[in-house]
């Protein structure tokens, strides 16, 4: 991991920030020698774990879920 002392990182904040998004590589950034920040690059915004829940939220109930589609009436099974 790359260090970089926090004036030489105020001089080439937007050239650091686009390296790091470029490569993936995290830069320390340091005061006194003491570390103050880490530049990291985001994780992937649409990757998931699991593909479970994906769909949470954009189902819709817009009819009569209890009843039965058809006539019971009409099933052969049913009829003696």
């Amino acid at each position: 991991m790359e260090t970089m002392a926090i004036s030489k990182f105020k001089a080439t904040c937007l050239a650091v920030l686009e390296r790091v998004r470029r490569t993936g590589e995290p830069v320390l950034i340091t005061r006194f020698g003491k570390p103050v920040a880490k530049v990291v690059p985001p994780a992937a915004a649409n990757s998931r774990k699991s593909i479970l829940g994906c769909m949470e939220g954009t189902g819709r109930i817009v009819g009569d879920i209890i009843s039965p589609v058809i006539d019971l009436n009409d099933i052969e099974a049913l009829k003696d």
